[in-house]
């Protein structure tokens, strides 16, 4: 035999079975706390870790390039629409249908002792105000210089005080109605100031009295705006106006609303999608049967609820779990991204109502809204009635939403590859540490054996090239 061969024979026979249970019990260890990191790493991020890391460091040393995916939100791919944004440029837009912080918000907290607001959405809305109830920068009067510091604030405490100090201002009395008010009846008052005094001044804002009164005032009031001032459909006022008419059960207003809005051409958003879908469910749900129909076939408008519910779907995957109530509903954020999570929150928080209003349209909802999921492409390089579902709304979601809500990730990740092997890996070694210690003559004599069929080809290499080479090399090399 070979120097090596020998070298490593006794080598082996001088390891104990106590080495060998030392060995895969560290490695089970070892492998084990991998494991662990790599999955709380993926529940908390959304991938892996050992991945992100060969990505983000290797791939760029290998000369590797990342593709630059693209994803569309709003309109059908069988019109004509707008460019597809990048997966970066994902929009947020403010939610139509959120609440008031003091009235509905802090209670939730004072209740739960948890924030539904996250300081991301907050920072977007302190934007809003500061563009919506403040004039131009050029023109500013003290008041509004006051309260364009106070919509900044991140204590809500500094900004009531900033508020107190500019009270001449609308804009103040909008701010306490949104955050000192503690109910809802006393937020109105303080918006019909802020409207009392924005009419008395030269800057008139823009009315923000939208939701205050009875509903069929405030279907009025919102008709009127979206006549007077077509600009404000910035706003998606026309969904708080879907939502006060299905309040009011007047399903063909609802239906002439959708026939204006839910146009080829313009943003989509849940609340067009479903509510089209809740229209055409309502017209069939009170007699539809499972079974009956799968013994019939559907009808014609059977298939037509069928086909807005599968539309719908693939817009916002996320909303059927909040309708059927298979996942726990949270307050809605201030801002939305559409097709997400957050959308999805906001539009059933509202609409959940209307749907159980309509017999059997959830039952209907139940039984077809997973077909969806076989008409889309898979992997999801293309959509079928829209563009291919974003890939930035998770991250998005994450900023949108509180910490102590399961954000919904579509489509649903497959577990990392390296999740996958620590786990065989881990299992593996903690089976031969077990093994190695109930039965360590048995196992030293396998560990021997894998170890001299694993150095055997070394051992005939190193033969090869004694062979090869002449002795005095060797012996050079062995005096090194």
């Amino acid at each position: 035999t070979s120097g090596a061969e020998v070298s490593s024979s006794v080598f082996l026979n001088t390891l104990t079975p106590k080495f060998y249970v030392a060995l895969t019990g560290t490695s089970s260890l070892i492998s084990g706390l991998i494991l662990i990191f790599e999955w709380w790493y993926f529940r908390k991020y959304g991938t892996s870790f050992i991945e992100q890391v060969s990505v983000s460091h290797l791939r760029p040393l290998l000369g590797g390039v990342e593709s630059g995916s693209t994803a569309g939100l709003f309109s059908s791919v069988n019109g004509d629409s707008e460019p597809r944004p990048s997966v970066s440029e994902c929009k947020v837009w403010r939610n139509p249908l959120n609440l008031f912080r003091g009235a509905e918000y802090n209670r939730y907290t004072w209740v739960t002792g948890k924030e539904p607001l996250t300081y991301y959405d907050m920072n977007l809305s302190a934007q809003d105000h500061q563009t919506f109830f403040t004039g131009d920068t050029q023109q500013l009067r003290p008041e509004d210089a006051v309260m364009q510091k106070a919509w900044r604030e991140r204590n809500p405490q500094a900004r009531i005080r900033a508020a107190y100090q500019a009270i001449e201002c609308a804009a103040a009395y909008v701010l306490l109605a949104e955050e000192e008010a503690t109910t809802i009846t006393e937020a109105e008052r303080l918006f019909k100031k802020a409207l009392i005094i924005g009419k008395k001044t030269p800057l008139t804002g823009k009315d923000i009295n939208l939701l205050l009164g009875r509903i069929k005032e405030a279907v009025k009031m919102m008709r009127d705006l979206m006549k007077e001032f077509p600009l404000l459909g910035m706003l998606n006022i026309h969904e708080n106006l879907l939502e006060a008419l299905l309040e009011l059960q007047a399903y063909a207003d609802v239906q002439a609303v959708l026939a204006k809005y839910d146009d080829i051409s313009l943003p989509k958003s849940a609340t067009i999608c479903y509510t089209s879908a809740l229209l055409k469910a309502r017209a069939v749900s009170d007699k539809f049967s499972p079974e009956a129909a799968s013994r019939r076939g559907l009808s014609t408008a059977e298939m037509n609820a069928v086909e807005a519910i599968h539309r719908a779907v693939e817009f916002n995957p996320h909303v059927p779990k909040y309708l059927l109530e298979m996942k726990s509903l949270i307050l809605p954020p201030e801002h939305i991204l559409k097709r997400g999570d957050s959308e999805a929150v906001a539009y059933a928080f509202f609409h959940l109502q209307h749907w159980k209003r309509a017999e059997g349209a959830l039952n209907l909802l139940h039984c077809t809204w997973e077909g969806t999921f076989r008409i889309i492409p898979y992997p999801l390089e293309k959509g079928h009635l829209f563009y291919p579902y974003p890939g930035c709304t998770e991250t998005a979601d994450r900023e949108l939403l509180p910490s102590f809500h399961e954000v919904s990730v579509y489509p649903k990740k497959e577990l990392p590859f390296f999740i996958l092997f620590t786990a065989g890996l881990c299992s593996f070694t903690a089976m031969l540490a077990m093994l190695t210690h109930q039965f360590p003559e048995l196992m030293g004599v396998f560990a021997k054996a894998f170890f001299s069929t694993l150095f055997a080809p070394l051992g005939f290499f190193a033969d090869k090239m004694e062979s090869f080479m002449p002795s005095s090399f060797w012996h050079q090399l062995t005096r090194i």
